[in-house]
């Protein structure tokens, strides 16, 4: 079954033949999934995968088809939702090898498993173009407790990063860890706002900041290793690129100070063993809505000159 082109038919086959998800009650090989009841409020985002765009065209199928349901799964620890199901729709060329394709679905599959969920569902189609994914997780947010979103910060609350940022092209970009146990500890102590760092810290800031209506001070920029290896060791470079680099998929989180501290003392037991305070939330009196830097304390905070991060449909990331 190498470069001869795959077949939906022998796919279906195939897919007939693996274990059925412990999470599926209804038939399988069905258009849709029914699933056991979700025990708490349900949860659901989707994501997609493009080759050339977030993975290089010669990636490992099986890390290309874990990357979009981990990225996934990252939204889900946004919303601090335990993962339940997974669906995954697929669109490949028509010459592509079909070894390649089972790769993919074995590698969505597995990241689902490692984390609680099932792949339940899917779709396959032909078409021109790179091939591209997308994955729908199905998640539960159990409780009563308002959930979190990017539009509920309050003005004196302090800005959690569950890890530090930049360079994650080294790797880090195919192998994310959604932060599900940190997700929801944080929404345990009172979090209000939640948002994973995708697109790059200074655009998924701002468009917190901009949705709850604040001025956002950054004091702290958690540089990763990799950035720093990245810049030959010039950390000014290696801020810039924990600024704006994106794919990290850590959690930016707003707490008051004293749940704040209390996780940043426990956040190892969370997985999260380098979380660091890295900023303030302020009413709009002196600072208009929006991302502010402070990394020197001898300076007032200051705009950044422009938007950094990743902006899909521009010619190039800002």
């Amino acid at each position: 079954m190498s470069g001869g082109g795959w077949n939906e038919l022998r796919l279906h086959a195939w897919l007939a033949q693996r274990p059925a998800p412990r999470q599926l009650e209804g038939s399988r090989q069905h258009d849709a999934a029914v699933l056991g009841r979700l025990g708490g409020r349900p949860v659901m985002c989707c994501d997609q995968v493009v080759l050339g765009v977030h993975a290089e065209h010669d990636v490992d199928p099986a890390l290309f088809g874990a990357k979009v349901v981990l990225r996934t799964l990252s939204d889900l620890a946004a919303t601090a939702a335990e993962p339940v199901a997974v669906t995954l729709a697929g669109r490949f060329e028509d010459e592509r090898d079909e070894t390649w394709i089972r790769a993919v679905i074995e590698g969505a599959s597995d990241a689902a498993e490692r984390h609680g969920a099932g792949l339940v569902a899917g779709d396959l189609s032909g078409g021109s173009g790179p091939a591209g994914l997308t994955a729908t997780a199905l998640g539960r947010l159990p409780g009563e407790r308002q959930p979190p979103g990017r539009d509920r910060g309050r003005a004196g609350q302090v800005l959690i990063c569950t890890g530090p940022l930049g360079g994650s092209r080294a790797g880090r970009h195919l192998r994310i860890e959604p932060r599900l146990r940190a997700g929801r500890a944080l929404h345990e102590l009172g979090a209000t706002a939640l948002i994973d760092v995708s697109d790059g810290l200074q655009l998924d800031a701002e468009r917190l900041a901009q949705a709850s209506g604040l001025a956002l001070v950054l004091d702290t920029l958690p540089v990763h290793e990799d950035a720093l290896v990245a810049a030959g060791g010039d950390r000014s470079v290696a801020q810039r690129a924990a600024l704006s680099d994106g794919e990290d998929h850590e959690l930016l989180a707003t707490l008051d100070a004293a749940a704040a501290a209390r996780f940043l003392e426990r956040a190892g037991e969370f997985g999260v063993p380098a979380a660091t305070r890295i900023g303030t939330l302020q009413e709009t009196t002196d600072l208009r809505a929006g991302v502010w830097l402070r990394l020197d304390p001898d300076h007032p905070a200051c705009r950044p000159p422009e938007l950094g991060g990743y902006v899909h449909g521009s010619a190039t990331s800002t």
